[in-house]
């Protein structure tokens, strides 16, 4: 049995009303969990009192401790929330519905489940950051009792461990919690590279003894003749998972790893810590480009020390840390620092004000997600930043991954300067959306009020917030032009059976959307412009609904008018890159369900194909005004000589014409064949550029596809 004494002993930091608040839930949860045990075979109630302990050992408030020691019961037991309501209040029944998982609920997968149980800790976390560190107490005794569990669910937890919890511990702050996670999971993930980088290890240390005795030495006797003889120093180990982590990060062997030697060294004052790094770089020389100052500049998650790397005897590098005593205990316990260490320490209010930024920008990215997966997969980006710093024209500091670009800047300002931006100013200069960012840049983002999110700035930002900014737009975008494709498709429909939308009463209309299962005809003209209905059908299915008599009679004698297509532009109409059809092709219409209607040219190989399934075919028409460029396909036989692809490239440029995509593939004899995709405006266009093409003395010939 396990008794609420032992708990008791380390509650003394809360006084004796609050102590038997938290007793009277001990003794809840201990009636909820009779008779219950965990797969290792213990007493179930031996968990929530594991997690209670740890969040005590953090010194967290009472209600915290409370919502630890009921954790599972609206999960695993008859009791619910509005009772623990009534018994504890709103904040702790709000506490514990946050970390309770979504079992009630069937999904799709157990990916799915995952995905939205998360998605609900996140929103519950952004109401209350307590709800996250229960979790974590909870995941890091889970981990502690892996043993117990089924080889498959051990190495899913460990996975999930890995890919979540331990960064999100990271993101806090929480380092000390974050390693124990990552060595816990690290042996139920990957048992065999376990294995053999502990017995690489356990070799190599003794070699290793030797000289970190002489580093530890050189460096205390440096401090002791300096101004800091109190200087706190010595040696790090390093941990398994983190060395794992390094040689697939940076590909470099075992070897290269375990030549670096790692000290920390821990004084008073931020001003003895930049006195202490002048001590040793005298000591030994600094490697350039190797040091950096996240006591000026902060870590996402208010982390703060100095780093510098040396070269030591030997010729060995040393990695030096130095910070001060709070920097220390910050660097272990981040956002727990503000129940662990009641103090007025402007460190801590600064990782309480990244925490929440940081929690501000995960609902940000929630809010602009389609789904839990998408959602999930968006903050895993986040939660693995290798940052870089760089400043806004007024000089404020914003923090960004590595490889971050242009549009991941624009988008972490405001969501609206990334929908809009064009291009940017860097240090002054003109740049590209797809430039890659360095720390201490200084960029000013130019907006335009026409410009619009790109699908292809997919393929290059880094961040959760600009994937999600972007989709989001392009998914109301599409929404919006779906709509307007099959309003016109419907208001066609009906004028071919010599009716209109005007005429259709909306008694007819709410038939209609009950039969098809939606909910306005909003949606009912998106899922004609995705395909996913036929105008067609629908507008039968009115005109029998309104029992008009004529409707068929002049059907059969009216001859369908085509839809003009008007540009280029479009995402519920796109042109099929089977056959790049271009103005002045025969063209027809075909629905590709939930994407829209695919334009093809009518001699296109797949015509047999698509004929196949009449109802999915539309007759459609260039427009008399067509504005835009289309893609097209070409095929230039050429000499294989120096500066034959440059004379191609420069005679498109000069008729008005780009490159959209290129291959190249030999035929022998010092030929090879081309593959081009072009932008044209029109056939007369792509005509003229072949004849120039042709014209080219390294050319043979040059084709449409």
């Amino acid at each position: 049995m396990y008794s609420f004494e032992q708990l008791r002993t380390i509650l003394n930091y809360l006084d004796k009303n609050q102590i038997e608040e938290i007793h009277s839930a001990y003794q809840i949860a201990e009636a909820a969990h009779l008779g219950q045990t965990r797969k290792s075979g213990e007493e179930y109630l031996s968990h929530p009192i594991e997690v209670a302990t740890l969040l005590a050992n953090m010194r967290m408030d009472h209600q915290s401790i409370i919502a630890a020691l009921l954790h599972d019961v609206i999960e695993d037991t008859s009791i619910t929330k509005e009772f623990i309501t009534q018994k504890f209040g709103q904040t702790v029944a709000d506490l514990v519905d946050g970390v309770t998982k979504l079992s009630q609920i069937e999904f799709a997968s157990k990916a799915e489940a995952q995905a939205e149980s998360f998605r609900k800790m996140v929103l519950a976390m952004s109401r209350d950051i307590r709800v996250i560190l229960i979790k974590l107490a909870d995941r890091l005794h889970n981990m502690r009792t892996l043993q117990g569990l089924p080889a498959t669910k051990r190495k899913y937890i460990a996975k999930e461990t890995l890919d979540i919890y331990a960064p999100i511990a990271n993101r806090l702050g929480m380092h000390t919690l974050a390693v124990e996670l990552e060595q816990l999971a690290f042996p139920f993930l990957y048992p065999n590279r376990y294995k053999i980088l502990k017995e690489s290890v356990e070799k190599n240390r003794g070699n290793r003894k030797e000289i970190m005795a002489t580093i530890d030495k050189e460096l205390k006797e440096g401090f002791r003749k300096s101004k800091l003889p109190n200087a706190t120093i010595f040696g790090r180990e390093k941990h398994l998972y983190s060395i794992y982590k390094k040689m697939l990060s940076r590909h470099i062997p075992f070897s290269e790893i375990m030549d670096v030697y790692a000290f920390r060294i821990i004084l008073d004052t931020e001003d003895d810590c930049y006195e202490a790094l002048g001590i040793v770089h005298r000591l030994y020389k600094p490697i350039p480009g190797k040091f950096n100052d996240y006591i000026a500049i902060p870590k996402f998650n208010g982390y703060q020390s100095l780093h510098t790397t040396l070269c030591g005897p030997f010729g060995l590098p040393i990695e030096i840390q130095i910070r001060t005593h709070m920097m220390d205990k910050m660097a272990n316990s981040g956002i727990a620092s503000h129940w662990l260490y009641k103090t007025e320490d402007q460190a801590i209010d600064i990782s309480r004000i990244r925490t929440q930024e940081w929690v501000n920008n995960l609902l940000e990215i929630q809010q602009n997600t389609g789904n839990s997966l998408e959602f999930l997969e968006n903050v895993k980006i986040d939660l693995f930043p290798e940052s870089v710093y760089v400043f806004t024209p007024k000089g404020l500091i914003i923090e960004l991954p590595k490889g971050t670009t242009v549009v991941d800047f624009a988008y972490e300002v405001h969501t609206d300067i990334g929908n809009s931006c064009v291009a940017a100013r860097i240090d002054r200069q003109f740049m590209p959306l797809t430039t890659v960012l360095t720390s201490g840049q200084t960029i000013s983002v130019i907006t335009s009020p026409q410009a619009k999110p790109n699908p292809s700035w997919l393929r290059f930002v880094v961040t959760g917030k600009a994937r999600a900014g972007i989709r989001n737009f392009l998914k109301n975008q599409k929404k919006e032009e779906a709509i307007a494709l099959g309003k016109q498709l419907m208001e066609k429909a009906l004028l071919d059976l010599s009716l209109s939308i005007s005429e259709i009463s909306p008694d007819v209309i709410k038939t209609i959307l009950k039969d098809t299962k939606l909910a306005t005809l909003d949606d009912l003209y998106e899922n004609i412009g995705l395909g996913n209905n036929m105008a067609m059908l629908i507008a039968h299915q009115m005109a029998n609904t309104i029992q008009h008599e004529d409707a068929l009679l002049v059907k059969a004698e009216t001859k369908q008018k085509p839809l003009l297509i008007k540009d280029a532009k479009g995402i519920a109409i796109n042109f099929a890159p089977c056959c790049f059809p271009i103005p002045d092709d025969e063209i027809i219409g075909y629905f590709n369900v939930g994407h829209g209607l695919a334009i093809h040219r009518k001699d296109c190989s797949l015509m047999a194909k698509l004929k196949r399934h009449p109802e999915k075919c539309l007759l459609v028409n260039w427009a008399d005004e067509i504005s835009g460029e289309f893609i097209t396909a070409v095929n230039v036989e050429i000499m294989n000589q120096k500066g034959a692809l440059a004379q191609l490239a420069k005679t498109l440029a000069d008729n008005n014409s780009s490159i959209n995509n290129i291959s190249m593939n030999e035929i022998g004899d010092g030929y090879c064949l081309i593959a081009l995709q072009i932008m044209v405006h029109d056939s007369l266009h792509l005509e003229n550029i072949l004849e120039k093409i042709r014209n080219i003395p390294v050319v043979v010939s040059a084709k449409r596809k």
